[in-house]
Formats: structure tokens, sequence, C-alpha cells
């Protein structure tokens, strides 16, 4: 039997969980939830990490108190934003900007006047979105990075704050836009070709990397003792993907959440023309491999329109919408739906603006996301099946989507595909299995088995009335 923490922090919340390895089952037990969202500052959006450091630490504290022998702990998180250091570790710039802050808009542009777009790609295999890291940094004011002594991505820092080492883990490095696949570290020609300051990046260690014990200032402030932090796949999809409970060839899988990751796993990074031209993106995955996936939105859309409504209980909007039948079909990826003020109105506008009857209820409008997005994602896989040279049959759907059975059965028929939900929490048991393998408890071949034996599974097939869903992916 072994032990382990994972800290899990999401967009719109984070967690502490311990998980047990015993007999080749892994059971997780939640300790400690808290909130997460941006902070807005005088136009600027920020995350709070200040504020998920002490959440963190009152986890730590919750797991001490349990009493049980505990061996390790990890912290996974959105990928893309980082934190800028000064000589001596402390926080520059205000702290860690959001994705979603303004300040990246136009910045794709430059640097594509920069370096050239094709090259870009051709040196990352990186999906363009506006918010990439690359993008952040050249919006950074220069004299903050010209006094700025290492930059970390959010996991990282955690790391470093437990335990006081400054490592990249590559997962997470990979999502950057500055990584290179090639080498397998960061790309000198256009940190070069950006006029980006190529002292800041620390080493790049892989998903796995056991950097050291907590540091005696975080036992003394938790109570814990003898336990390691490793770098598990710190994007969380890494995790969640290395948690798929797949097996032999010809699956994909579908990390849905506030995003919709859609992709499969390839042996190395398949970079090319037609991957471009679909903007695909080829990320780190765990044990060498490659996930070639369509980033495309999510349960995001979802959430805005209940923040609005002040609506909770998400279950029963979902159960409402499955009684309404299927109606307008929009584009997910519109970029009036990545930070609108009212979510509803812009669905509702997309829908009037293509000829389509404009959804008028809370469950009429949810009905449009939740199938839209299965059209979405229909399509991608589509494209993936093309690029990849491999057949997929069966669709693995891990995360918070895994639950909403609606969503499930949409996918099953707009993409003609046999769909496979669950694990939820893919993402802590990626975290946590990565950890044992680590330190030598399992096989990392092993991983997948584990979640297979732990986790129930729920199987949706294409209706007989469906007929899979070609379109195009921009």
């Amino acid at each position: 039997m072994s032990r382990h923490l994972a800290i899990d922090l999401g967009a719109s919340s984070g967690r502490v969980a311990l998980g047990t390895l015993e007999d080749g089952r892994l059971s997780t037990r939640i300790l400690h939830r808290f909130p997460n969202g941006g902070v807005q500052v005088q136009g600027r959006l920020y995350w709070d990490v200040l504020g998920l450091w002490r959440e963190v630490l009152h986890g730590l504290k919750l797991a001490a108190e349990t009493g049980e022998p505990i061996s390790s702990v990890g912290v996974n998180s959105w990928a893309v934003d980082y934190a800028l250091l000064g000589a001596q570790g402390d926080l520059m710039g205000g702290g860690v900007r959001h994705y979603r802050d303004p300040r990246t808009a136009g910045q794709m542009e430059r640097a594509f006047e920069k370096v050239g777009r094709d090259e870009i790609y051709a040196r990352t295999g990186i999906q363009f979105l506006p918010f990439n890291t690359a993008y952040q940094w050249l919006a950074e004011d220069p004299q903050t990075l010209r006094s700025a002594h290492t930059a970390l991505m959010v996991p990282d820092l955690l790391h470093f704050w437990l335990c006081g080492v400054a490592v990249t883990e590559q997962t997470n490095a990979s999502t950057t836009q500055l990584y290179d696949p090639g080498v397998g570290d960061w790309s000198a020609a256009l940190l070069h070709g950006l006029g980006l300051p190529t002292q800041l990046f620390p080493k790049i260690v892989p998903p796995g990397t056991v950097l050291g014990p907590l540091s005696p200032e975080v036992e003394a402030l938790t109570g814990l003792r003898g336990v390691q932090v490793i770098a598990p796949a710190t994007h969380d999809t890494a995790s969640a993907v290395a948690a798929v409970p797949a097996s032999g060839p010809g699956w994909a899988y579908i990390s849905s959440g506030t995003w919709s990751l859609v992709g499969t796993e390839t042996a190395r990074p398949v970079i090319n023309a037609d991957t471009l031209r679909h903007n695909l993106t080829n990320e780190a995955g765990v044990g060498g491999t490659t996930r070639l996936l369509k980033n495309i939105m999510g349960l995001w859309m979802v959430q805005e329109c209940c923040r609005l409504w002040g609506v909770t209980d998400y279950a029963a909007l979902y159960a409402e919408a499955a009684r309404v039948p299927s109606g307008a079909v929009i584009d997910p990826d519109d970029a009036r739906f990545l930070a609108p003020f009212d979510m509803q109105a812009q669905v509702q506008a997309a829908c009037r603006e293509t000829g389509q009857a404009e959804p008028a209820t809370r469950p009429e409008v949810v009905r449009v996301i939740l199938d839209s997005l299965a059209h979405k994602v229909a399509a991608a896989l589509h494209i993936l099946e093309e690029v990849s040279g491999q057949a997929i049959h069966t669709v693995h759907v891990v995360g918070g989507g895994s639950q909403i059975a609606l969503l499930n059965g949409l996918i099953a028929d707009a993409s003609g595909r046999t769909v496979i939900a669950g694990p939820v929490e893919a993402t802590l048991e990626g975290n946590l299995l990565v950890q044992a393998a680590a330190l030598g408890l399992l096989e990392a071949g092993q991983v997948r088995e584990v979640v297979q034996r732990s986790v129930d599974l729920k199987t949706f097939l294409p209706s007989a009335l469906s007929s899979p869903v070609h379109s195009e992916v921009s």
C-alpha cells in the first residue's frame, strides 16, 4: 500500500486529494476543495496564486492530520500561464496574469512578423491560440523581463514553493509554443527570433521526475514529514490522458471540462502541412508519447450561462435540456465565446446571424451549446483520423463532461463512434499514478490497467438513426 497527494488546480476550482494504491487498485479521497478564478485589477486579469498557495498548504495540513503515511505530492494545473521570479524567488510583474487577459491582442500577428507562422509551427507543432505563452511573453513589459531571473509555469511555481527546486516539467513546457519536440528542449531559434531572453527558462524535466523532499518551511507549516515532491504530468490534460482506461489501437480521447481537448496518442509528433492547416497541436505526454489534439471550446459556455443565471444545479439543467429537441448548431470556437459579458446573448446572436431559430429558454440555450460541442468534436475526430492515419472506433471521455449523459450520447450520435465515459477524476488519477510509478511502485505501462480496475465506466452507442458528422474544423 502507498499513499500520494495530488494537487489539481483548475480554472474554476482546486483540490487536494489523497490517493491510496493497494492491490492494484487506486482509491481517491478529496481532502480539500477551494474556488479559483480570475481577479481583475485596473483592467488587468490575474490568478490569485498566493491565495491558491494558502489553500494548498491548508490541504496539506489536512493530509498530515489524517495520520496516514504519505509518500509523495505533485501538482498539475491548466497550461500556458507562468510566473516571473526575481533573483530571490520573489514574484514579479504583479503576479501571474490570466490567459484571458486582453494584453495578448495582436501579439500572435506580431510574432508572425518576427518569425513567420509556418516556421513557428514547424519548430513546435503547437496549435495557434492567442493566449499561448509565446504571445504572453511578447506582451510583457521589457523592463520586467530584463529584471527577472526565472520563469516558471504555474505548477512548477508551486513545486518550487514546496521544495525549492526550479524546473519546468515537459508536458506543460510543450504547450508554450516555445518548446521544440525535435530537440526536447526550448527552441533557441524561436526565443532568439522573438527577442525573448533565453536565460529565464529553466531546465526541462520529464513527467515522473522526483524533485526532492518538502522544504523545512513547508514541513513546519503543514506537519507533513518524509514526503517527496514529484513532478507528475503537470499539464492537467496530460495527467488526464495518462489515466484514459484504453487498451490497444483505435481510440481517441476527450478531456472534457472548461475546454474540450480532443485527441489521439501517437508515438511521435505529427507536424506537417495538414496538421498546420487544421491547426492541430502536438503536446508532450507521459512515457515519451505525443498528444495530437485539437483544443476546442468546452463547458465554459454552459458555465458562463449558469453564472449569469445564478444556476448551480447543473444536473437538473442538463435533464431539462435533454427534453428539448435538437435545434441550431453554432461554432463554439467563435472568438465571441472566449470571454463574453453575456454568454446567452452571444449564443442567441450567433443563431440569429446564421439564420437559425434563437433559443428562448435556458434549457434551449444549453441544448444548442451541447449539440454544437458534439458536432465540433465529431468533426475534430474525423480530421484526427485522417492526419494520424489511425482509424478511430472508440472515444474515451474523461473529466467533468464524462458525467453528462446527454453530451456523451450526442457525441456518439454525431461521430458515429462508441463513447466510453469515465473516469471523472482522470486528472487526479493520472497525477497520483505517475507519482507511484516514479517511486517504482508500479510499472509506467500499468497505469491504465490500474485505472480500468479502479473505476466504473459507462458506454454510449450511436443511435441507429444517426450518421457521422464529417464537417470541416477550422
